[in-house]
């Protein structure tokens, strides 16, 4: 093996390792959906677990990601340390998946249809209808599509340089002698792990040592410690993405690491007590490339079936090494970590987002109870929502623009623009809140009271901004298109209402039926109220626009008001049913 089969050796690990990070990325992307239908169903029992880290796992080509996956939704409070210990299990069976297909390399017949199923045949194939989807084809997921197969295509490219650079290995002394001193099983173990630790990945790993068993010089001896140590170098991943978490989230992690260490050890026994009492014969025999999947998948297979009906022990062991202290459990709303799966990251910010916007209303609908019944609580609870909202849009905006700048599908990059462009709007419904529970502090503080015409005035004028605010939030709730339509001719309404309203509080200056400062608490009301109908109409509005691919909020609005028989008869049925009280002499003074 000279100088250039040395870089031809790292020319085809560059490839490889790229074609697999390229195409766990796309797959990630492209079964964005159905990962997150995956977690929707998961309960509570040990199986369902175990199938959905299996699952995820086979789906998205790497163990170390739906660990760190896990942590995330730990962290968050979206999933208990139990639930996490089955897919952690799960996880473990799931990356076998990889050394199976990669294995296909090793097939070696005559028989046409056998040759078919060789990478080496089929691959071309796969790269040109890659780079046809890739290039050509419009939509996103028909380009991740076209990635997947891309980086499929340059992964096993890669695998066949490296077996093709380190055949010349099989004639080096020096080489078969590495492998007979990895035979003790402790240095195999630890040559496993370390080499799993520097990338991160045991996918990766176990595809270098199938490139390397084509010598012929590794035996199943040297290969089976390797690939138990294998499943403890994987864990690094997962340790590093728990710093900085909370405690369940470091626990979760080191379920990860205590599983496989402790799967090893056991197991690692058992092997080396089979070795000295049986001697078998098929341990000095080389490895094939199916019997390194082969190996990788049985070793994995038992860990889990070892420590499937142990997983409370793993739970007890692990509280223990992360102890409760007498600080509370603090959750993250938004983890970074959940952006390796975007489409559950933008799930989780639609949740928060939810919360955010069931505040929003709560809290102004506390101010407009607040004009009825005013009392120091409901002030408090009042601002403190608005606070709350204030940290939602902080946090939310700054998770969803640093979730766009990475590579997500289309459905999801709308998804997100449209939660970016409508937290500003729950936001601006909450400081109306404190706007409107200024406007009642003010009457209290200064002994103002409003006429029997303004009270029956604001009664309406209130009840078409409590319908217009749960007519928005269904429509953002259930994604309700027909709920969204009948926001705009309501709005209408109630920008009429103000103006009719302002005109007969002019009425009642002039006839001195109101003073001056009860009139400046008036006008900021009605100026809260009908601003409050704007952003549930900007609201309305973005779920319309994202339902037609449009962006141009304004463009929308006019098209639902011009030339639309349900937008004017819909007005008309507001009108009637929001009808002001017929005005009269006043009763009392402001």
């Amino acid at each position: 093996m000279d100088i250039f089969d040395v870089l031809t050796l790292i020319g085809g690990l560059s490839l490889f390792l790229f074609g697999m990070s390229v195409m766990g990325q796309a797959l990630e992307r492209r079964a964005g959906g159905q990962l997150r239908t995956l977690f929707e169903k998961l309960t509570a029992s040990k199986i369902a677990g175990l199938l959905t880290g299996l699952g995820v796992t086979a789906v998205i080509q790497s163990s170390s990601a739906t660990t760190v996956m896990v942590v995330g939704f730990v962290n968050s409070g979206l999933m208990t340390l139990k639930q996490a210990i089955n897919i952690i299990m799960g996880a473990n069976i799931g990356t076998t998946v990889t050394a199976w297909v990669l294995s296909l390399a090793g097939i070696d017949s005559g028989n046409l249809f056998l040759k078919l199923l060789k990478p080496s045949s089929f691959t071309p194939i796969l790269a040109l209808t890659g780079i046809i989807f890739y290039l050509f084809c419009k939509g996103a997921k028909k380009k991740d599509t076209g990635m997947i197969l891309l980086g499929f295509a340059t992964l096993m490219f890669g695998m066949e340089t490296m077996s093709g650079a380190v055949s010349g290995l099989r004639d080096v002394p020096g080489f078969q002698q590495m492998f007979i001193m990895f035979k003790n099983p402790v240095l195999g173990v630890l040559a496993g792990a370390i080499l799993t630790a520097i990338i991160q990945s045991s996918s990766a790993s176990v595809g270098i040592l199938q490139a390397l068993a084509v010598t012929g010089q590794i035996s199943y001896g040297a290969a089976i410690p390797i690939i138990m140590g294998q499943n403890i170098g994987t864990c690094v991943t997962a340790m590093l993405s728990s710093v900085g978490a909370n405690k369940n989230a470091k626990r979760a992690a080191l379920v990860h690491l205590s599983f496989n260490i402790i799967g090893t050890g056991v197991w690692l026994l058992v092997f080396c007590l089979l070795t000295a009492l049986f001697h078998p014969v098929l341990l000095d025999e080389p490895v094939s490339l199916a019997g390194i999947a082969a190996a990788h998948s049985v070793f994995n297979i038992l860990c889990t079936a070892l420590m499937l009906p142990l997983s409370g022990f793993l739970e007890r062991l692990v509280t223990a090494l992360v102890p409760d202290t007498k600080q509370p459990e603090v959750f993250s709303e938004l983890d970074e970590r959940l952006f390796a799966t975007p489409s559950i990251a933008l799930d989780r910010c639609h949740t928060v987002a939810v919360d955010m916007a069931e505040t929003a209303a709560a809290a102004l609908k506390e101010s407009l109870s607040s004009l009825q019944s005013f009392s120091p609580e409901l002030a408090a609870s009042v601002r403190e929502k608005e606070d709350r909202t204030d940290h939602y849009e902080d946090i939310l905006g700054t998770y969803l623009v640093n979730l766009s700048t990475r590579r997500i599908s289309e459905t999801d990059s709308r998804e997100a623009a449209k939660l970016l462009k409508m937290i500003g709007d729950f936001e601006r419904i909450a400081d109306h809140a404190v706007n409107v529970l200024e406007s009642a502090e003010e009457l209290q503080s200064k002994g103002l009271r409003l006429t029997t015409a303004a009270k029956k005035e604001l009664d309406t004028i209130s009840a078409a901004v409590c319908d217009i605010l749960d007519l928005s939030l269904q429509a953002f709730l259930q994604d309700d298109l027909t709920a969204a339509a009948k926001v705009e001719p309501l709005e209408q309404v109630i920008d009429l209402m103000k103006e009719q309203l302002r005109t007969r509080h002019i009425l009642r200056l002039q006839k001195g039926d109101c003073t001056i400062d009860a009139g400046f608490a008036w006008l900021d009301l009605l100026t809260n109220l009908e601003r409050t109908a704007d952003h549930c109409s900007n609201i309305a509005g973005c779920i319309i626009d994202v339902a037609h691919d449009n962006l141009n909020l304004h463009q929308s609005l006019r098209d639902i008001r011009s030339g639309s028989e349900t937008f004017q008869e819909q007005y008309a049925q507001y009108v009637r049913k929001y009808s002001l009280p017929v005005s009269g002499s006043a009763e009392g003074r402001h």
